[in-house]
């Protein structure tokens, strides 16, 4: 297994993660967590897996210095296309995670690694190289495909055969990432070098909805519910991604 890249996807990966419902509610959890901890300076950040650059035209909207770090080429070309349309300034680096350290100087105050290590054939490879990335001060935002919230998915269609295999990995030319992670056996491995500070669940209902209760309700009503119940002890865990904040220890 290799890792996954998404130039012969792009247009679909966009369509798919960014469009719509899922990618807005997906937006509005990882904008309202980092918005509660990010201090009010400017930042350097470093974005690894950029993909088009949604996150990090929030974040260089509000002044901070950006560097985008995507391996795929049309994707690196769709993220600087939406900032040169905003007139927005930042560093884009065509790389996979193995380059950016020889690419990049010094540390950041913010690393954000979001739908990334599900896409990676040895995850936890990446997390050496996260630790390093960050300031001693700094924060890591990591988001990554939950494996319960597919388990739990593929229980409510009577998919039982799939889970008796425990075949969770999607084919070839399938959005569902190759290795969802098990949030136990990731926190295991964060725990010797980082804190998690903060934990929330994205979409920790909407995938679930019947398809008919989904194109009724207001699109502002399911973001607001979704940021309501985030961090919910019941709910958070079956958001489809998890969103932990982290900082070295």
């Amino acid at each position: 297994m290799s890792d996954r890249h998404f130039d012969e996807l792009a247009t679909r990966f966009a369509e798919k993660i960014y469009g719509g419902a899922k990618g807005a509610i997906r937006l509005a959890v990882l904008q309202a967590d980092l918005s509660e901890v990010l201090p009010q300076r400017r930042l350097r950040v470093l974005d690894i897996g950029a993909g088009l650059g949604h996150m990090s035209l929030w974040l260089a909207r509000q002044g901070h210095e950006v560097t985008l770090a995507e391996p795929a080429e049309p994707m690196l070309e769709g993220a600087r296309a939406q900032f040169a349309d905003s007139g927005q300034n930042a560093t884009f680096i065509q790389a996979p995670w193995q380059e950016i350290e020889s690419q990049v100087e010094g540390r950041f105050d913010l690393v954000i690694c979001h739908a990334v290590l599900e896409w990676l054939a040895e995850p936890k490879a990446i997390l050496p190289v996260l630790h390093r990335l960050v300031a001693e001060d700094g924060w890591l935002s990591l988001a990554f495909y939950n494996r319960d919230a597919l388990i739990y998915r593929n229980l409510l269609k009577g998919h039982f055969k799939k889970l008796r295999s425990q075949s969770y990995a999607g084919e070839r030319q399938s959005l569902t990432p190759q290795q969802p992670l098990d949030p136990r056996e990731l926190a295991a491995q964060l725990a010797p070098h980082w804190q998690v500070e903060s934990t929330s669940g994205v979409r920790v209902f909407h995938d679930y909805m019947p398809a008919d209760f989904q194109a009724r309700t207001e699109p502002a009503d399911l973001i607001e519910m979704e940021l309501a119940y985030r961090r919910h002890p019941s709910f958070a865990g079956l958001g489809r991604y998890l969103h932990w904040l982290c900082r070295p220890r």
